[in-house]
């Protein structure tokens, strides 16, 4: 299972850097005006309609796939954290609130008050 999701990690790296590529390789929407004084859009690589119809449909289905990997890499985190809760790994509470640790610390006998070195002082 380990191989599995360092291949959607690396494929999600990849894609990632892909897409990010494609959509500043993209006109923006004001672009269009400047062809009209020397841009020369009827002789791009992608033939005479421009580039605008394949790299859409690249970053589209990029995106796609980036969706996909992001949310089986979420499965695969929620696996590992439900193996570690049945590992035996110690969970750490949340305390209630500062009156419920007073009262906590007043029924363990008063040890509150017994001067400890080590214990660091409480900020209001």
């Amino acid at each position: 299972m380990d191989w599995v999701e360092t291949l959607v990690v690396v494929l999600h790296v990849v894609i990632a850097v892909a897409l990010v590529g494609l959509v500043l390789i993209q006109h923006g929407k004001g672009a269009n005006a400047g062809a009209a004084f020397g841009g020369g859009a009827s002789q791009t690589v992608f033939g005479s309609e421009g580039s605008s119809s394949f790299l859409v449909r690249a970053t589209t289905l990029l995106a796609i796939v980036f969706f996909v990997t992001s949310f089986s890499l979420a499965v695969f985190a929620k696996q590992r954290a439900e193996v570690a809760g049945e590992a035996g790994i110690p969970v750490v509470e949340e305390s209630r609130s500062g009156a419920g640790q007073a009262e906590s610390e007043s029924a363990d006998g008063g040890e509150s008050g017994r001067g400890d070195e080590n214990e660091l002082p409480e900020l209001e």
